[in-house]
């Protein structure tokens, strides 16, 4: 005989086991946990909790990147954080964790192969809103700091540097599966002193451009411009 599948109030018991916290309103992780395909109507899924998870997610990796790294300048704590807080690596956090076992899909989703990355990483920041909500900013901090720290690490050992073109290679494949081009847009000066504008481009998605004294620097800038507009932040290279 087939075996059914555990009742719900299990899995939610094993879910709390595996994020090592026992909520107050178990009623949250179960919206945490609800894809959009599996909930009733739109505001009984996870769509909420991953929107404000995401906005958690970014504060305390922001915040770790602040206080652990103080001689890091501004365009280096972007590039980490945009690996560290990347679609894949939210992805990779639930695999981890096991969060696919504990999953509310929908009959179309559930069944036929791996779940999605885009619904892991959904179900990894819907769950970090869920755990913020419940037992406050401290809660969602201890729980996130022991995932993202190895992940911080790794980003500081590997790519060392200023090597924004490397950073954006690693964050393009993750992201769009794909590896970035540069695009030459423009060059102005004499040809002694000559300054080059360079746009980055990974696929259909283009980024900000950015001018530089050399290709190489217009080409790092641009890298730059694209890091932080994948992670939202502000553009550090605007073109004009």
């Amino acid at each position: 005989m087939p075996q059914s599948d555990p009742p719900e109030d299990d899995l939610l018991e094993l879910c709390q086991r595996a994020i090592g916290y026992r909520f107050a309103d178990p009623a949250l992780l179960r919206s945490a946990l609800t894809h959009a395909s599996g909930a009733d109507h739109r505001l009984a899924s996870n769509e909420r909790l991953e929107f404000l998870g995401d906005a958690v997610l970014g504060l305390i990796v922001c915040d770790l990147l602040y206080r652990g790294l103080p001689e890091s300048l501004e365009g280096e704590l972007t590039r980490i954080k945009s690996v560290v807080v990347s679609r894949q690596s939210c992805a990779e956090y639930s695999r981890k964790l096991g969060f696919e076992a504990f999953l509310t899909l929908g009959k179309g989703m559930s069944g036929f192969g791996p779940t999605p990355s885009s619904v892991l990483a959904d179900v990894f920041e819907s769950v970090l809103g869920a755990l913020y909500l419940d037992g406050g900013m401290e809660t969602a901090r201890r729980f996130l700091e022991p995932i993202v720290n190895p992940e911080i690490a790794a980003a500081v050992e590997n790519q060392a540097g200023t090597n924004h073109k490397s950073t954006f290679q690693q964050v393009a494949q993750r992201e769009f599966g794909a590896t970035p081009t540069y695009r030459l847009l423009d060059e102005q000066g004499p040809d002694h002193s000559k300054c080059f504008k360079i746009a980055a481009q990974v696929g259909p998605h283009k980024f900000p451009p950015a001018w530089g004294r050399n290709k190489k620097e217009a080409e790092q800038r641009a890298a730059l411009n694209a890091l932080c507009q994948i992670a939202g932040d502000p553009i550090p290279f605007a073109s004009g």
